[in-house]
C-alpha cells in the first residue's frame, strides 16, 4: 500500500509528522529516506512535538541515535548517514532497541544493509522543484494499519 503527499512548505512536513504521531502504534519502525535537506528531521520534529516533546530535535548525525521518552512512549531517532559498516549497529545496541516496545525512526536506513529488518513504513522524501513529495509505503500489517489511520491529502 502506497500513498503520496505533496508538502509545499516545511510546515506541511511537520504537519505530516503530527499526523503520524496521532496514528502511531506503541511499537513500529519507520524508515525515512531522501537526500540531505529533503525534510527527514523536520518530519521527526513534527512527530515528537505532537507527542509532547519540548526542546530541540536535531538529526543525530554524529551520535547515531537520540532517545526520547515522551509520556508513555519510548522513541529512538537514528541517523545512519555516518555509519561506515552495518555491523556497527551491533555496537549501538540495535538488537536491544528492536526488542523494546518502542518506535524507531531511522534516517539513511540503506546504510544499515541487511542488519536492519524490514521497516513497517517507509517514507521517501524528495524535492521536486520547490516542493517536497512524500511517498509513504507500508511493508507490514503494522505499517498498513498506520497508513490507513492517516488522513488523506
Amino acid at each position: 500500500m502506497t500513498r503520496q503527499r505533496w508538502l509545499p512548505r516545511p510546515q506541511a512536513t511537520e504537519a505530516l509528522g503530527a499526523q503520524l504521531a496521532a496514528a502511531l502504534p506503541m511499537r513500529c519502525r519507520i524508515d525515512l529516506t531522501g537526500e540531505l535537506g529533503a525534510g527527514k528531521t523536520t518530519l521527526v520534529r513534527g512527530l515528537l512535538r505532537t507527542l509532547g516533546h519540548i526542546g530541540p530535535v536535531r538529526s543525530p548525525t554524529y551520535t547515531l541515535i537520540e532517545p526520547y521518552q515522551v509520556a508513555e512512549r519510548r522513541l529512538y531517532h537514528l541517523d545512519l548517514y555516518r555509519l561506515s559498516d552495518p555491523e556497527e549497529l551491533e555496537y549501538i545496541g540495535l538488537r536491544d532497541l528492536l526488542g523494546e516496545s518502542a518506535v524507531l525512526l531511522v534516517e539513511w536506513p540503506e546504510r544499515g544493509g541487511r542488519v536492519l529488518p524490514m521497516a513497517d513504513l517507509v517514507i521517501a522524501l524528495s524535492v521536486v522543484e520547490s516542493m517536497r513529495l512524500a511517498q509513504l509505503t507500508a511493508h507490514t500489517p503494522v505499517g498498513m494499519a498506520l497508513l490507513a489511520r492517516l488522513p488523506s491529502g
